[in-house]
């Protein structure tokens, strides 16, 4: 369902991402670590077309995200590290714009908006300007924003920043169910709990290249081997051992 191939990005002379190739298939749930600036956000950036890749290519469902940005844009849900959201409309009002775009027949557009403000705790100022709205609000609507038409492929980029502890669980819920429904989902992220929690596959990023890709059991257990945690493990791969001593 999304497919890498030596996808490069440099910005003048700094790579930030070198080489990455990567196969994720339907239904996985691939969790994406990496320090801050490690290249997480300028590869989803490149998934979504808003950046080129300097070198090599990437598809979603098929699609090459460049030449069918717009296509490849139907069928995923994005949620970026730092939303920009309207703030002149309400989160009901925007909802119903979104799905419009994407041609959500009104009666079952109604139904998924109704159920996603329920779930995520928003139903009681869904009418409220989102210019009222706290910032881990904010961050709600935009995961809702990503869901709302139902895509194949949900990209999330750092989606725990700005949730409190609730709201990650409704997050995490929220990955599980689509999972399930057959949904392909990569997000990125440095808490390495919740990767291991809801993941099935990880990959480690530092430095803009892919140090480690395995499924989640398979790095836990060689991690364990070594008498590591995933956090002993990842902060080796990525140089940050010092810091943890």
């Amino acid at each position: 369902m999304i497919e890498l191939s030596r996808l490069t990005k440099r910005f003048g002379g700094l790579a930030a991402v070198k080489e990455l190739s990567l196969s994720i298939r339907p239904g996985t749930v691939f969790g994406f670590l990496g320090p801050n600036g490690a290249g997480k956000t300028t590869t989803l950036k490149m998934l979504m077309g808003m950046l080129p890749p300097t070198e090599g290519w990437a598809r979603i469902d098929g699609l090459d995200v460049t030449a069918d940005s717009v296509e490849v844009k139907r069928r995923v849900g994005f949620l970026p590290d730092s939303p920009a959201i309207y703030e002149y409309l309400t989160a009901r009002e925007l909802l119903q714009f979104i799905g419009t775009l994407h041609r959500i027949q009104k009666e079952e557009l109604q139904e998924r908006i109704v159920a996603l403000l329920a779930e995520f705790g928003l139903e009681e100022k869904a009418d409220e300007l989102v210019l009222n709205y706290s910032k881990g609000m904010r961050k709600k609507l935009a995961i809702l924003v990503a869901l709302v038409h139902r895509p194949k492929v949900l990209l999330l980029d750092e989606p725990t920043n700005g949730l409190d502890p609730g709201s990650v669980r409704l997050l995490k819920d929220m990955v599980r169910r689509e999972a399930a429904r057959g949904t392909t989902i990569l997000f990125s992220t440095h808490i390495l709990e919740v990767a291991q929690e809801v993941s099935t596959e990880l990959g480690i990023i530092s430095s803009g290249r892919m140090v480690l890709l395995d499924t989640k059991e398979a790095i836990v257990r060689a991690a364990q081997d070594r008498g590591e945690t995933l956090e002993d493990l990842f902060l080796r791969l990525t140089g940050h051992r010092a810091m943890a001593e």
